[in-house]
């Protein structure tokens, strides 16, 4: 094949199989020979080096069923499935220890098939076979890439749990100086605080929403979207509660459950376990959330007849759209329908993760 050009070929593999991208538009006259430890390719297409006739040959590292094997041509690629005929972990895709400059890791497919009937996620084989997984990329690239949507979301982590330790801080040295007398004041001193890591909690929806993290989209935004309710419209909204005790004990929930949530998550995006940390992420919420919930009912409840005073959100007829709007009756409809199946519902889901990540954290004690 010395008159030939080598295309770019991408691998990756689970246990069950090898899947292979020859990086080639436009391809015509595909030859393909294959046996139980030899792949060979040929074919015309659009590459790295223009329009030209491309090909390789792979001897593999182990042995492949045939008949379970297949390919496809597309308009971008040559998609190659190789069905593995005994299940295994490869080291390497070739039989010789030293890889062909060509063949590159497809690391965005290095996703595990084999998962438990009850996980909702698929496994990252980076943490499946951590070892595997390091030494791949060190072959690679001669170093660990860190990944830029990593670095990404641990700066925004550290952000936000800075924001929440100030908020604190300051709540804390106020209380100490001042004592009870300090609540009045709360919203006066950390209110600005408070809206800016709100807004900036937003961006957990769009990474949700564009597989930065894989937590629900919809979960996400009611969640975040229900504390931006009450902090901007029920609070920031209405004077006459920002001096009320109970957005100090609101705050205070609030912020005692993100110093907890955001350490979590950098120590998992650094595959950094710490048991103590974990179980705290998992377990504060249970007394938090329903005081978290019963704060932001009591901020609705008082807001009622402020807002029957002031109509303030109300749309009254008759308007050029013919439209009516009552507020205070929505803060009802809010309350009934709205806030306590949500409570539910995110409490079932975080005592569902709970028993998922304690429960399996004891398991492994167990029979270790």
């Amino acid at each position: 094949m010395a008159d030939i050009l080598t295309p770019f070929v991408y691998w990756a593999q689970t246990e069950q199989q090898i899947t292979l991208k020859v990086d080639l538009t436009d391809t015509w006259r595909v030859k393909v020979s294959m046996n139980e430890n030899k792949l060979k390719v040929t074919v015309y297409g659009q590459g790295a080096r223009g329009l030209n006739k491309y090909g390789f040959s792979l001897d593999l590292h182990s042995s492949i069923n045939v008949e379970e094997s297949n390919y496809k041509v597309t308009a971008r690629q040559v998609d190659f499935t190789l069905g593995k005929k005994c299940p295994a972990w490869w080291p390497r895709l070739t039989s010789q220890p030293q890889k062909p400059s060509w063949l590159k890791i497809d690391f965005d497919k290095w996703t595990s098939e084999d998962l438990d009937e009850n996980e909702d996620e698929k496994r990252d084989v980076c943490s499946d076979y951590p070892d595997m997984y390091d030494k791949l990329h060190k072959e690679e690239f001669g170093y660990r890439k860190e990944d830029f949507k990593k670095v990404y979301l641990i700066i925004y982590n550290l952000c936000q749990f800075v924001g929440f330790i100030y908020v604190l801080t300051v709540m804390g040295i106020m209380y100490s100086r001042d004592g009870p007398a300090s609540m009045k004041e709360t919203y006066t001193t950390v209110g600005n605080a408070m809206k800016f890591i709100q807004l900036i909690q937003f961006l957990e929806v769009m990474h949700s929403l564009f597989g930065y993290t894989k937590s629900s989209t919809l979960v996400t935004f009611v969640q975040v979207g229900g504390r931006a309710f009450i902090l901007f419209t029920m609070i920031e909204a209405e004077p006459r509660m920002q001096t009320k005790p109970v957005i100090f004990y609101l705050f205070l929930v609030w912020s005692t459950v993100e110093i907890f949530r955001y350490p979590y998550y950098i120590t998992q995006l650094l595959k950094i376990e710490i048991s103590f940390l974990t179980w705290l992420r998992y377990t504060i919420w249970m007394p938090l959330y329903p005081l978290g919930f019963l704060c932001e009912g009591i901020i609705i409840l008082r807001n009622i007849p402020y807002f029957e005073e002031t109509q303030k959100f109300t749309v009254s007829l008759p308007n050029s759209w013919n439209f009516a709007f009552h507020f205070p009756s929505f803060l009802k409809i809010y309350l009934l329908i709205f806030c306590l199946p949500f409570m539910y519902m995110l409490m079932s889901r975080m005592n569902h993760a709970r028993y998922k990540k304690l429960g399996k954290s004891k398991l492994r004690k167990k029979y270790a």
